[in-house]
């Protein structure tokens, strides 16, 4: 801030606040600044007490008196100083007094056990500082900076399918995506390098060669690979009926040709394979559901296989285009009885070198499925993906550069997500005069074009180009066309649709009302399913249930197919509240969630049949919200026990936006506490009270432990149980603001107490996925209003999506010094050229 808006914003400070100085106000006044009306006051909305309106030199003496005793220049506790802090200019310290207030609404300051002061001082210092922080936002708003953002893995699956129609699997050719703050499309983390834009390259031309066909490709092999934790027992959607187990997969075939198909099954490193003990048993391949080959499982098969147990069919034809490749077994034609020791439960194949000796299963256990061809191509037989490409067809050599215009006029609008300009139209004519010339055809003109669009900076990378009057200093309004590429990658996590386009082409956005009615209709639509699918997913870290492996011999229920129950449970029940447009807070308190019948079995549930997810009521207070989601308990928890810190730091962090230090060095870890005391295996509990014993361990785990302790009445996997190693469970605890917690409910009473905290941490969270970019000091107030503004509205979903929308961070940016200035009529560059 320069020198002169910094005195600007004193002086407009002292204006709105005259009692800056040791002068009180009556007993139980209310001063509430003119940016916020009474009727939308934090305080007021919660329909609480207001405190009295302490003067600023009053709440200097109790930030001295309760925080600077650890948060001094010497002792620097959690890396803070509390000397030099001044509650009457916060804004001086924005990021202090950021951290001051976030600790205060989730009452995790001071700390239990040391001296609080009296009444609702603390409520009336965190009202001073958020009041003070908030009115010099509303003169000064800062919409932050943010550079400009490349498509990820899961940007560019979906942007090509708009596209083309095309399905591809981005990990082929992308290398996994930096997260920050859990989201992977954070700008400032997506590094460039000159591998990562050869992938972007490589996958340019492979995904244009899909879409156009080739009759001339030549055989190559794609390797689908089967989770050994499936269960191999069940029927498989999309599999023949009556068939059990297997892997469908939409491949798409470059042309018409012959294909070989090749299986791959787990085995023993003995060298029999699992289920090499089953006779007469068979896999189906079948394309489309027709099938196509049966290849009989020979038990000695592997005997000549140092790769493994594999087998194929013979070679055959299949069409150009995408389809649907399925792989299961059938009925064996042997009616005898299958080696199946325990068959009526839907166990999987979690260890393969103990599966049989345990009793897993004996039936064979697909591992890969490896499609190769084509084999003496025929050419390409007409599919959607190509109806979709070609929209018009010339017949004559002089009716075909007007075709191609039209077809590159078209697709470059969708692929770079603007209009174009005809620098534009004549980079892209001129590659189809290139391919037309090189290739003497139509079609491969059309192929060059398509390649070179998904290889241009302008589809892989969202510029947003500042205004030419824009400077440094002064934040701008974001141009039309790039508010709709923020709103649809916020809402869809894909580009914008011809109707925002043409919304955004005719300047409707920037219209009263305009982007509101853009809202409500994404809303509606299929593709916003990507809010839950997307950023909930991440949010509450759900991927990490890719890397948990309950101990099959404890847990042995648990499969593939139940993980991902488990995920999607999670992930309909935030699509519910967006469809439904339900307060934010039934994430913490529904009674209600959507199961199918194995997850309603694991829970206990009764009257839930087939594999179709629905909507069901808890049958009993045990599971609320959620914190009773077998998901995020089981992402929480290790192979063979629960952990309560594990439970806890998640609650901390994800819901309460309040992260534990990291240890100190030289600590131990947990794992390194005895798991037992000579006699038996300890609890959780107990475990937690040694390993606290370490002085250096005890300030973070008192936060912590309760926390997960109160959710110990759920195991590993999320399912209801009574005791911890042969011992009654103890759940009871201190929490962290003074208040106590005996089980889940009780956690959840106590966390909906701090509702402020909730909301405002699922505001940050959905505000940084919006806008790319993480939430800074300057941001807080822009929060602390949307939430003010949901509490007139029952805290409904769609008051904090639209909020996020009208924020400053959204609809607007600051010059970065390197950044674009549009040029030319519509705004285009020529940099990145």
């Amino acid at each position: 801030m320069k020198p002169s808006s910094a005195l600007a914003v004193t002086l407009s400070v002292a204006l709105l606040f005259p009692s800056s100085g040791n002068a009180r106000p009556s007993p139980r006044a209310v001063v509430v600044p003119p940016a916020f009306p009474a009727a939308r006051h934090p305080v007021l909305s919660r329909r609480v007490p207001v405190p009295a309106r302490l003067a600023p030199a009053a709440l200097n003496g109790v930030v001295k008196q309760y925080c600077g005793k650890c948060h001094n220049d010497t002792m620097k506790r959690g890396n803070l100083t509390l000397s030099a802090f001044d509650v009457a200019t916060p804004f001086g310290q924005p990021d202090v007094a950021e951290r001051m207030v976030a600790k205060l609404r989730t009452g995790m300051m001071p700390p239990v056990g040391s001296a609080r002061p009296k009444g609702d001082t603390l409520e009336a210092l965190v009202t001073e500082l958020e009041t003070r922080l908030d009115s010099v936002a509303v003169i000064n708003p800062d919409p932050g900076r943010r550079t400009f953002q490349r498509l990820n893995r899961a940007e560019y699956q979906t942007a090509v399918k708009q596209l083309l129609g095309l399905d591809v699997e981005a990990a082929n050719y992308l290398p996994p995506d930096t997260k920050s703050d859990n989201f992977d499309n954070i700008a400032d983390v997506q590094a460039l390098s000159p591998t990562l834009l050869g992938a972007y390259l490589r996958a340019a031309g492979d995904i244009s060669w899909l879409a156009v066909g080739n009759p001339k490709a030549s055989a190559s092999a794609s390797t689908y690979t089967m989770p050994k934790m499936a269960s191999q027992t069940s029927h498989v959607e999309g599999t023949p009926y009556g068939s059990r187990g297997g892997m469908v997969v939409t491949h798409t075939f470059p042309a018409d040709g012959k294909y070989q198909f090749n299986v791959n099954f787990f085995h023993e490193t003995t060298g029999a394979f699992a289920g090499g003990l089953a006779r007469g048993e068979a896999l189906e391949i079948a394309i489309d559901g027709a099938r196509v080959a049966l290849i009989e499982i020979d038990r000695f098969m592997h005997a000549s296989d140092p790769n493994g147990v594999a087998q194929g069919a013979l070679p055959v034809k299949v069409t150009a285009g995408p389809h649907r490749v399925s792989a299961a077994f059938v009925p064996p034609r042997f009616q005898g009885v299958v080696q199946d020791l325990i068959s009526p439960l839907k166990y999987s194949l979690n260890s393969t070198s103990n599966a049989v000796a345990y009793g897993f299963t004996l039936l064979p256990h697909l591992r890969e499925l490896t499609i190769t061809g084509p084999y003496a191509p025929t050419g390409v037989t007409e599919t959607h993906i190509r109806r979709q490409l070609f929209t018009c067809r010339p017949t004559t050599a002089a009716a075909e550069r007007p075709c191609a215009l039209s077809i590159v006029n078209r697709l470059g609008t969708q692929a770079y997500r603007r209009p174009l300009t005809e620098e534009d139209r004549d980079g892209l004519m001129s590659l189809y005069d290139a391919g037309r010339t090189a290739s003497g055809s139509f079609e491969q003109g059309i192929r060059l074009v398509l390649e070179g669009m998904l290889a241009s900076p302008d589809f892989v990378f969202r510029f947003e180009r500042a205004p030419s009057s824009a400077t440094a200093s002064k934040p701008y309004m974001l141009r039309d066309i790039d508010l709709a590429s923020r709103l649809s990658f916020f809402l869809w996590s894909a580009p914008p649709d011809n109707a925002l386009l043409t919304a955004a082409t005719r300047g409707r956005l920037s219209q009263p009302g305009g982007l509101e009615r853009e809202v409500k209709r994404m809303l509606n639509d299929p593709r916003a399913k990507a809010l839950s699918t997307r950023f909930a997913a991440q949010w509450l870290r759900l991927p990490d249930l890719d890397v948990v492996t309950p101990d099959i011999r404890q847990y042995p229920d648990f499969d593939e197919q139940l993980k991902n129950g488990m995920r999607q449970e999670t992930e309909l029940f935030f699509d519910d509240l967006v469809k439904r447009d339900r307060p934010v807070l039934d994430l913490y308190r529904a009674d209600y969630t959507f199961v199918n019948e194995q997850l309603a079995r694991h829970y206990g549930m009764k009257n839930v049949v087939g594999p179709a997810f629905r909507r069901v009521s808890y049958p009993d207070a045990n599971r609320r919200g959620l914190l009773s989601h077998a998901s995020v308990l089981t992402l929480t928890s290790h192979a063979t026990r629960t952990s309560a810190v594990e439970r806890g730091k998640w609650v901390m962090e994800v819901l309460l936006n309040s992260p534990p230090p990291p240890p100190p060095p030289g600590v131990p870890d947990l794992e390194a506490t005895p798991g037992s005391d000579g006699a038996r295996p300890l609890t959780v509990r107990e475990r937690m009270e040694q390993h606290r014993k370490n002085p250096s361990c005890s300030s973070c785990h008192k936060m912590m432990d309760p926390i997960g302790l109160a959710l110990e009445q759920y195991d590993v996997t999320g399912k209801l149980r009574r005791r911890d190693n042969g011992m009654p469970i103890d759940s009871r605890g201190d929490l962290w603001d003074g208040s106590t917690a005996n089980n889940a409910n009780e956690l959840q009473a106590a966390l909906l107490r701090r509702q402020e905290a909730l909301l405002r941490t699922f505001t940050r969270h959905l505000m940084a996925y919006a806008i790319g970019r993480r939430i800074d000091a300057h941001d807080m107030p822009s929060v602390r209003s949307i939430v003010r503004s949901a509490a007139t509205q029952d805290h409904r979903m769609s008051a904090y999506i639209m909020g996020v929308v009208r924020s400053p961070a959204f609809r607007m940016q600051k010059l970065e010094p390197s950044a674009t200035v549009e040029s030319g009529p519509a705004g285009a560059s020529s940099s990145f050229r």
